[in-house]
């Protein structure tokens, strides 16, 4: 990195994906006159694709949603069209450890409440109480009220505490690692909340089965991924961006020159001369980086909105991945979600092998065992050899496996989802409104209006286009 002064127009710090997207979006629209600052020595943030016995296996998030087309289209537009491979759905089926044994999620259980009532009646998953709770609310005229509130409450008060601690805990736990007790009903399922809104949960999700059903059209996967690992669309953007990239270069300072920004870096490469620093300037400036890490920056240039940055809460988690040879018998599905007070620490474990089966070589098992979550950050703190043994006697008592991996491996992600709570909306206002003071400040990453990866791309792309022109 030189030590000279540099001018730019437009600095980009946080080389995850939003970031990458963001400077994507830059020059697919013709603009070159930016930089991308990366602290690590790599770029793609919590996309991140190893190997394992040489199988490729994600350290992070392992696909992305078919429905939301951001990431579908930018994999197509990036060349990789060929790779894209989707979720093997004929298999699809879901496990709930309840009670010391596997019990099926009802099919067509859509996150809160089921669309399909008889495939609900024939579950073992539920008892016949909290069955006939589900049954009333089917009937109900009752209406979910304007105010903000949590998917805890909702679902409480609508369907009982049965359902809500059996069945949509676990899931929400294992989308966003959070407590069903504080995420906000309107912030992580906004179509949901206005469902409960209209009326009954239920008659409103089986109306809506109906209409897809109407469609003729061939169903589209639920999950999509690529055949040798995500970070092929990190590399792919990396590539395209590589003149624009500056890895290992921490921004440690950000304070307003003139009409724009001065931002100073300091150089992490092996070998550097310590204490080497870069002075850039620029006019405008997107931050994507994480909620609390832009409150960090910013604390000197805005600190109310330094404030609200910090006050958008972070769940830890990580990653075990667990590689079989030959591999043991498992139960058809995806995988198993377990419930908070089943007395064991993990929140979900995945069958890649069943899910993406053209990931895993023939005769393998791929499993993806989840720890941590708002409820458990102290599992990141457990060493390998501890969380190894951990994951090995869960999984002996979930699937009965006694069978040794032949291979593991372990990613640790702190603080890296974001947690839309209760007044997530508030805050989120908050921060727009101070934003408003700073005509060349833009924000893009998980912490704002979604967390997969095809939302934290449009967040991207949405705060490069506020520039583009400008």
């Amino acid at each position: 990195m030189s030590s000279a002064p540099l001018q730019t127009d437009i600095v980009i710090v946080g080389a995850g994906i939003a970031g990458l997207a963001a400077g994507f979006e830059l020059r697919r629209r013709g603009y070159e006159n930016f930089r991308l600052l990366e602290a690590s020595e790599r770029p793609g943030g919590v996309v991140s694709t190893a190997h394992l016995a040489g199988i490729p296996i994600e350290e992070g998030p392992d696909s992305f949603l078919t429905e939301k087309p951001a990431a579908l289209e930018l994999c197509r537009a990036l060349g990789l069209g060929e790779q894209l491979i989707p979720s093997h759905d004929a298999a699809r089926r879901t496990w709930i450890w309840r009670k010391h044994r596997l019990r099926a999620l009802p099919e067509g259980w859509q996150m809160l409440a089921p669309a399909r009532p008889l495939a609900l009646w024939r579950s073992n998953l539920l008892s016949w109480p909290a069955k006939a709770r589900i049954a009333r609310e089917f009937f109900s005229s009752a209406r979910a009220p304007e105010t903000e509130t949590s998917v805890g409450a909702l679902v409480r008060s609508r369907l009982g505490a049965e359902v809500l601690d059996v069945v949509v805990a676990p899931l929400l736990s294992g989308v966003y690692g959070g407590d069903a007790d504080e995420l906000s009903l309107d912030a992580v399922l906004p179509r949901l909340a206005q469902m409960a809104r209209q009326g009954s949960l239920g008659r409103g999700l089986w109306r809506a089965r109906r209409r897809r059903g109407a469609n003729t059209g061939a169903a589209r996967p639920l999950f999509t991924t690529l055949q040798n690992g995500l970070s092929e669309c990190i590399t792919a953007l990396a590539a395209r961006l590589e003149s624009h990239i500056e890895t290992r270069c921490r921004v440690s300072r950000i304070t307003k020159s003139g009409e724009g920004y001065q931002l100073e870096c300091h150089d992490q490469a092996p070998g550097s001369p310590a204490g080497r620093s870069l002075q850039i300037h620029c006019r405008k400036l997107i931050l994507a980086l994480p909620a609390w890490a832009a409150a960090e920056l910013l604390r000197e240039l805005d600190g109310e909105l330094a404030a609200q940055l910090a006050a958008v809460p972070y769940a830890s988690s990580l990653t075990i991945n667990l590689a079989y040879s030959p591999a043991p018998p498992l139960p058809d599905g995806f995988g198993v979600l377990i419930p908070p007070g089943e007395g064991l620490r993990m929140r979900a474990c995945t069958f890649i092998q069943q899910k993406f089966p053209a990931r895993v070589p023939a005769g393998w098992a791929l499993l993806r065992v989840f720890y941590g979550g708002v409820r458990d950050s102290e599992a990141l703190a457990l060493s390998d050899e501890e969380l190894l043994a951990l994951a090995t006697g869960e999984l002996r008592t979930i699937l009965g496996l006694k069978q040794p991996p032949a291979a593991g491996h372990i990613r640790r992600w702190p603080r890296a989802m974001a947690q839309y709570t209760v007044g997530h909306g508030g805050r989120q206002q908050c921060i727009q409104a101070a934003l408003a003071r700073h005509a060349g400040l833009a924000l893009a990453g998980n912490a704002y209006r979604g967390i997969g990866i095809s939302d934290c791309i449009e967040s991207g792309y949405a705060a490069a286009r506020k520039f583009i022109h400008a």
